[in-house]
């Protein structure tokens, strides 16, 4: 964790932005509510019941507070950062790959966590983590947090695949045909972390101890490994019904991806499974950001407050295939049940290499490259450069 406050440090050095270590406009009590309130959110992340009526954590909210949820769907961390700083939303869900960058940005203010009931049931493993915690000051309150898990088709692989190499490296699958143009990779520079992680593994020589901090040869290394991916994946993934539309009509049979998409795929009974192969995973530990301009600052933080309550926070677990960050929310609930955390994960917490962003100034080595070349390179990337 020290580690990690370091780097929250870097980065608003790096971003040249001085962050309040008190903000005089941090709100002191929470007043009527403005009728609305604006969320940027991942798929899957805000549910009000239209998929399945046993999902609905929305109405409730909306009846008790006269706060209407408008949802606004992102499909990357690069696309959240784009809206929030295009105004106009009240919250966010950012992953670690965004939130300090919403912090040093200066996109999102402090968080009274005195106004937020629930905020002392929080896991102790989150209450103060470093991607939203910036000089002992919190910019948000967590929501959920979960692996990125390979997502497999059973009919192709009738044993779990054990390693990431079925992504990165051309083979010949259980059924005899090649996994070339039957895979995907995830749109999105953070997945340059997922080569990284693969290469702690693979090429232990490289050196690699963070996957997110990366010197130029093993940089090199991990860009490297994406084109030879980029031989192999027929698409390159940010939509996830579009993901899962792919895996059930258009041949793909393997994918990084998120406990969502294999939920969903679960529920409509296609031959989805998912692992976490030997090599390990990245992850997301998503927090709720306010805007440093939110119009309906009332109605957010009655949201916030909302959102930690154990049963919200059970149900959006059972639905995304995520973990809660109120460990209350593991018992009792009839949708995630009292099996649900430990199917999730919740104990593989410390195996987790979680999103955040890439700085200059790093722990293990003396400089490591920067987000801002991860983006531009990932980009020629995909462009087969």
């Amino acid at each position: 964790m020290r580690k990690l406050l370091c780097l929250s440090t870097a980065l608003t050095l790096v971003f040249g932005a001085t962050v309040p270590a008190f903000s005089a406009d941090m709100k002191t009590e929470i007043g009527p509510g403005e009728g609305e309130v604006d969320i940027v959110a991942w798929a899957g992340y805000i549910e009000s019941g239209e998929t399945d009526a046993a999902y609905d954590w929305v109405s409730a909210f909306e009846e008790e507070t006269g706060c209407k949820v408008n949802v606004k769907t992102a499909a990357t961390s690069d696309e959240m950062v784009a809206l929030m700083n295009e105004g106009g939303f009240d919250l966010v869900t950012a992953s670690g790959d965004a939130s300090l960058r919403l912090i040093a940005g200066n996109r999102v203010q402090p968080i009274n966590t005195d106004l937020v009931e629930g905020w002392d049931t929080l896991d102790d493993r989150l209450k103060d983590a470093a991607w939203f915690t910036v000089d002992g000051v919190h910019y948000g309150v967590p929501y959920q947090w979960g692996p990125n898990v390979l997502m497999y088709n059973t009919d192709v692989f009738t044993t779990p695949p054990d390693s990431w190499n079925v992504v990165f490296e051309e083979m010949t699958l259980p059924d005899g045909q090649s996994n070339k143009g039957r895979v995907e990779a995830y749109d999105g520079p953070i997945h340059i972390a997922d080569a990284a992680n693969y290469l702690m593994s693979t090429k232990p020589e490289l050196g690699i101890a963070d996957p997110y901090e990366l010197n130029e040869e093993q940089y090199a290394a991990a860009l490297d490994l994406l084109r030879q991916q980029r031989d192999l994946v027929t698409r390159y993934w940010h939509d996830a019904y579009v993901q899962m539309d792919d895996f059930k009509n258009e041949g793909v049979v393997a994918s990084g991806s998120w406990p969502f998409q294999v939920n969903m795929l679960a529920y409509e009974e296609q031959p989805i499974a998912s692992v976490i192969p030997k090599e390990g995973a990245t992850g997301w530990a998503d927090t709720t950001m306010l805007h440093a301009d939110a119009a309906h600052p009332n109605c957010a933080y009655m949201w916030m407050e909302h959102s930690l309550t154990p049963k919200v926070q059970g149900d959006v677990a059972a639905w995304f295939g995520s973990n809660p960050v109120v460990p209350a929310a593991c018992k009792g609930n009839a949708l995630l049940t009292d099996e649900g955390c430990s199917t999730n994960g919740f104990d593989d917490f410390d195996k987790i290499k979680f999103w955040r962003t890439p700085v200059t100034k790093c722990e293990s080595q003396d400089s490591c490259v920067p987000y801002y070349r991860w983006v531009s390179d990932y980009i020629a990337v995909l462009g087969g450069r």
